[in-house]
């Protein structure tokens, strides 16, 4: 869900703008709330790179979600906080998000919006309506997909209306219906998400993150790949470092992002072409980086493989992606 390279945000520090940090701390609450992590491995103590700013551990346990609150630069340096996107109620069980789409946005050298962009916000939508159910347990991300029916080309405006599919005990699904500022229908996101296995985990109180959300972030001064330090390595290969601001409170790589470097590995092993879907399974986080993802390519159809580098090449993503043709 909503739930970062070494390049330093292009927000700088927002201390002194009372809605901007409160819309950065608004953003960490979400990230840390819900969590792409495996169900069935403890989460063992951090070390190293893992270790917070100033030098602390995250409260964690086996099995333990952090919700400890993060350092004022760490907050508003995050990358999801750079692009943009507002969020409002619209109605009952409704939730709205709306973005401009700057170039920065866009699959470099066309005008198209990425599709990984619309996962990062189909993740965030899906996952605050989540919360709304679940809470205060603490939603963790099994699946999230993105169909499009056109390629997003031109696009001046991104409008994203989000509803519950499912409401059980244990399970929530989410719908995201994309527009543009003409009101012309993009496509459809979707989002699955279980209770986190952890009874002890629990959504931060006092906290309404949708309305602190109202206020849109950025902007984002640079390419979305450059500014997460998101490179290919070689065709059909792409790689993405761990780095602070684009974490969720577990230490790990948001998932949103995970999107972006699957994006990447595809777009390089089928140059010229942008994603017309991608379904993501989230199997076990990015906890060392990088997160590389590998694709292999059959006819506009490819498969892909994120693996944690650092981590002994575990899978922790397995995504397809279908491109236009």
């Amino acid at each position: 869900m909503p739930a970062a390279p070494v390049r330093m945000s292009a927000l700088g520090n927002v201390r002194g703008d009372p809605r901007r940090a409160a819309r950065a701390v608004a953003w960490r609450k979400i990230l840390e709330a819900t969590p792409h992590r495996d169900h069935d491995e403890p989460l063992r103590p951090l070390r190293g790179p893992d270790r917070d700013r100033d030098g602390a551990h995250a409260a964690r346990g086996p099995g333990k979600v952090s919700v400890a609150e993060p350092a004022d630069d760490r907050s508003a340096g995050h990358a999801l906080n750079e692009l943009g996107f507002a969020v409002t109620r619209a109605g009952v069980e409704r939730l709205r998000g709306t973005a401009a789409i700057p170039p920065e946005l866009r699959v470099p050298g066309t005008s198209v919006l990425r599709t990984s962009v619309l996962a990062a916000w189909a993740d965030t939508l899906t996952g605050l309506l989540a919360v709304d159910v679940m809470g205060p347990r603490v939603p963790v991300t099994l699946q999230l997909d993105v169909d499009l029916h056109a390629a997003p080309a031109g696009v001046e405006r991104v409008v994203a209306t989000a509803r519950p599919l499912k409401v059980g005990r244990s399970v929530f699904a989410a719908t995201v219906d994309f527009a543009d500022e003409h009101e012309r229908v993009l496509g459809r996101a979707s989002g699955l998400f279980v209770v986190s296995p952890d009874p002890g985990a629990r959504m931060p109180a006092g906290v309404n993150p949708v309305d602190q959300l109202a206020e849109p972030g950025g902007p984002l001064r640079v390419p979305l790949a450059d500014r997460v330090g998101c490179v290919r390595r070689s065709a059909g290969e792409a790689a993405l470092p761990r780095r602070d601001d684009g974490l969720n409170a577990a230490g790990t790589v948001n998932g949103g992002l995970l999107a972006l470097v699957v994006e990447e590995a595809v777009l390089g092993a089928l140059p010229g072409t942008t994603l017309a879907s991608l379904a993501m399974r989230y199997l076990r986080p990015v906890r060392v980086g990088p997160a590389v993802a590998t694709a292999v390519v059959h006819g506009s159809l490819a498969e892909v493989t994120v693996h944690d580098e650092g981590r002994d090449d575990v899978v922790a993503v397995a995504a397809t992606a279908r491109v236009f043709s």
